[in-house]
């Protein structure tokens, strides 16, 4: 099947490019997207909404940041380029310089996106709450909280972004911040257990392989053998007001040697001990990270996904096992169709 890309601007529809990357990755805040428009002549007008469109498959929405128009002896060229919506509370700088007390992440976001355009604030995901008890189990199976449980203490300063503020405080409670392709924002974590829907194999042989190139990287530098997470509450009614402090500490027992971290949250007496799994998380995320390169952007009929499984046997890599697809780089150009994958461990939020 021939990969068909499309680009939707208002009632616009665009087909034909010299050259695209449509990058997606669970953990990057803002996904881009680059376009070379085949017919330089269409007219598109930056900060217009627009959605991308793989073998009729939504995969990204966003708002087309830049255009630039230029010319050589090859001829007139026409260059699109955007993110997805998550790019916006990226830019968009919080106005409010308040001190929150027993706020709950629902009220903050909707607090904190009321003048943000383009966002559905009544779609918005919680799929645990944020004291790590399933609440409510939406269709499909996928776990949606009614509630998560308020912080004693959260403070918005000056320079912080919206962005910066919903992920600090979904980062307290071991959780992320990230955006589906349909523009949905959700407050949850990669997807951990699952069948597989894809899969990469690479033989000595050469047997039934479907991956052009392939790489693993570990790295240590960013991994901890210890990870402390203390904290410093206010003092609350009926409670001595002196300040409480709380600690939480986390081993990795797979680091090979002791190595410390120390970080602060002054959030409230589960903050230590969510970010601190947070923190272990990310650092074993960092550690391990296999890259590869497919022909085309879809296998057996299904576009390449993040946050999904992969089922991978490599014997080049010496790997074999389950990995989830935490970003996806859909790319054409002279010289060719290709999708890069960047794979990691399932189930990690950072």
């Amino acid at each position: 099947m021939q990969d068909k890309v499309a680009l939707h601007i208002d009632n616009h529809r665009i087909e034909n490019f010299q050259s695209y990357t449509i990058e997606s990755d669970i953990y990057t805040a803002d996904d881009a997207f680059s376009l070379e428009l085949a017919n330089p002549e269409i007219h598109v007008k930056e900060g217009h909404r627009c959605e991308l469109y793989v073998n009729g498959e939504l995969e990204m929405t966003g708002i087309i940041d830049r255009i630039s128009k230029s010319y050589d002896k090859a001829g007139v060229k026409l260059k699109v380029e955007g993110r997805d919506l998550m790019g916006l509370l990226v830019d968009s700088y919080c106005e409010e310089f308040i001190t929150l007390q027993g706020v709950k992440v629902k009220a903050l976001a909707e607090r904190l996106l009321k003048k943000v355009p383009f966002i559905n604030r009544e779609k918005i995901i919680y799929q645990e709450d944020f004291s790590g008890k399933l609440k409510k189990k939406a269709r499909g199976g996928s776990s949606i909280a009614l509630m998560d449980a308020p912080h004693n203490f959260s403070q918005i300063e000056p320079g912080m972004t919206i962005f910066d503020a919903l992920k600090d405080y979904a980062g307290s409670r071991g959780m992320m911040f990230f955006c589906l392709p349909d523009g949905t924002m959700v407050f949850g974590k990669p997807k951990e257990k699952d069948e597989p829907v894809f899969s990469i194999t690479s033989t000595k042989d050469g047997k039934d392989n479907n991956a052009l190139e392939g790489e693993i990287v570990k790295d240590i530098s960013k991994r901890y053998s210890k990870i402390t997470v203390i904290g410093q509450q206010q003092g609350t009614d009926g409670i001595d007001t002196n300040a409480i402090n709380t600690k939480a500490t986390i081993f990795d027992k797979d680091f090979p040697f002791y190595k410390p971290m120390v970080a602060k949250n002054n959030n409230d007496y589960q903050s230590p001990k969510l970010h601190a799994r947070m923190l272990l998380e990310k650092s074993r995320h960092q550690g391990l990270q296999l890259i590869y390169k497919v022909p085309g952007h879809s296998q057996n009929g299904r576009n390449w996904t993040i946050n999904e499984l992969c089922s991978v046997k490599d014997e080049v890599l010496a790997v074999e096992g389950i990995y989830l697809i935490y970003g996806r780089t859909f790319e054409m150009s002279k010289q060719g169709v290709y999708t890069n994958l960047k794979l990691g461990i399932p189930g990690v939020a950072q």
